[in-house]
C-alpha cells in the first residue's frame, strides 16, 4: 500500500497534467507489456520500434518485471500540457548528479519499500562511466527517435482523449470536491482522513506537498512515482488509467484479424457501440485519415453503417458486421 499524506494546502495545490513523455515512459514499464484497454495497437507498434531501432539505453532500461524506471526519462510536468519539445529539453538538461542519483537508486533498490536492487545493464554502466550529462543527452536523443517513430503520428488523437479525461475529472471535482474526485479515479485509489491510499505491492508512507495526477491510455491500473532519491523532494506522480473508454475495442479474434487484416478487425471489434472517427483514432492510436479509410472499406463491404449526429458522424456495426465480429 502506498500512502501519500496530503494536508489541506497540498490538496489545494494538487493538479492534473497531460504529459507526452509520461505516456512514452509507460510503454517502458511492465504495463507496456499488458497495456490498458484500447492501447494495444499503439503499444505493440512501440515495442516493435524499441526492438528494431538502435535505442540501446532505452532498451536496457525498459522493464518486463517489477522495478524502477529512472524518473529523468519522464520529467515532472511543470504545466498542464507541456509539449514533447519542452519535455525532451528537460530530459537533456537534467542535472548530472540527479541522473546518477536515480541510477544509484535503481542499483541499490529500496528494500524498506519492497523495491528490489537491480544490476545496471552493461550498456547503462558504460554510459554512466561517461557521466550523468552524457546519460541525459543520450536518453533525450533516444526518446526523440522513439517518439518520432512510434508516437508522433498518433499524439494529437491521444492528447484529445487524455484532455477529455481531465475535463471529466474537473466536472467530478466541481460536484464532489477534491477528496470525492480521488475516490472516483479508480477502485484501487481512495481518500482516507488526509491520506491518499493506492493499492500497490510497494509499501510507502510519505508526507507530500501536492500530488500531480497524469491520466494514461496505456496504464491498465494506477501507479505512483515517489522520489526514490534519499532526501528527494519531488512531489509524487499518480498515473491513472483513462476511465471513459466508450470507444475502447474488444480485441479481435485471430481469425477475424487474419480475414480482414489487424487494423480493420480492430475497428470492427471496437464498434460494439457507436463511435466517431476521432474516438476510434484516439483509442486505436491511428491517424483519423487512416481510420476513415478503413471504415470506408468496411462500409462498402456492408459491415458498418454511418449516420450523422449533430456535427459528428457515428459508425456502428451492421448485423452482418456484428456476426462477423462474434457478437450477438
Amino acid at each position: 500500500m502506498i500512502e501519500l499524506v496530503v494536508d489541506a494546502a497540498g490538496l489545494a495545490r494538487s493538479r492534473f497534467a497531460v504529459s507526452p513523455l509520461h505516456e512514452v515512459a509507460t510503454t517502458l514499464l511492465p504495463w507496456g507489456l499488458e497495456p490498458g484497454a484500447g492501447a494495444g495497437p499503439w503499444v505493440a507498434r512501440a515495442r516493435r520500434v524499441l526492438r528494431r531501432a538502435r535505442l540501446p539505453l532505452l532498451s536496457a532500461l525498459a522493464l518486463d518485471a517489477g522495478g524502477y524506471l529512472p524518473d529523468f526519462l519522464s520529467p515532472h510536468p511543470d504545466s498542464p500540457s507541456p509539449s514533447v519539445e519542452e519535455e525532451l529539453e528537460r530530459v537533456r538538461t537534467t542535472p548530472p548528479e540527479r541522473v546518477l542519483d536515480e541510477l544509484a537508486a535503481l542499483r541499490a533498490g529500496r528494500p524498506d519499500t519492497g523495491l528490489a536492487a537491480a544490476e545496471l545493464p552493461p550498456v547503462v554502466r558504460r554510459a554512466v562511466d561517461r557521466g550523468g550529462r552524457y546519460v541525459a543527452g543520450q536518453a533525450a536523443r533516444e526518446l526523440r527517435c522513439y517518439w518520432d517513430l512510434a508516437f508522433a503520428p498518433h499524439w494529437d488523437a491521444a492528447k484529445a482523449a487524455l484532455e477529455s479525461e481531465v475535463d471529466r475529472c474537473a466536472g467530478v471535482m466541481a460536484r464532489r470536491g477534491a477528496a470525492g474526485l480521488f475516490d472516483s479515479l479508480h477502485p484501487d485509489i481512495r481518500w482516507e482522513d488526509g491520506r491518499l491510499c493506492v493499492e500497490s505491492r510497494f509499501t510507502v508512507r510519505v508526507a507530500v506537498p501536492l500530488v500531480i495526477v497524469v491520466p494514461s491510455l496505456v496504464a491498465p491500473g494506477p501507479g505512483v512515482a515517489v522520489d526514490p532519491v534519499c532526501g528527494g523532494l519531488r512531489p509524487p506522480i499518480l498515473a491513472v488509467p483513462v476511465r471513459d473508454r466508450s470507444a475502447a475495442p474488444v480485441p479481435p479474434s485471430a481469425e477475424l484479424a487474419k480475414l480482414l487484416g489487424p487494423t480493420r478487425a480492430a475497428l470492427l471489434a471496437a464498434l460494439g457501440r457507436p463511435a466517431s472517427t476521432k474516438q476510434l483514432a484516439a483509442v486505436q492510436f491511428l491517424s483519423p485519415a487512416t481510420v476513415s479509410y478503413h471504415l470506408g472499406v468496411l462500409h462498402d463491404a456492408g459491415l458498418v453503417t454511418r449516420a450523422r449526429n449533430g456535427r459528428t458522424v457515428l459508425y456502428r456495426r451492421t448485423a452482418a458486421g456484428a456476426r462477423l465480429a462474434g457478437s450477438r
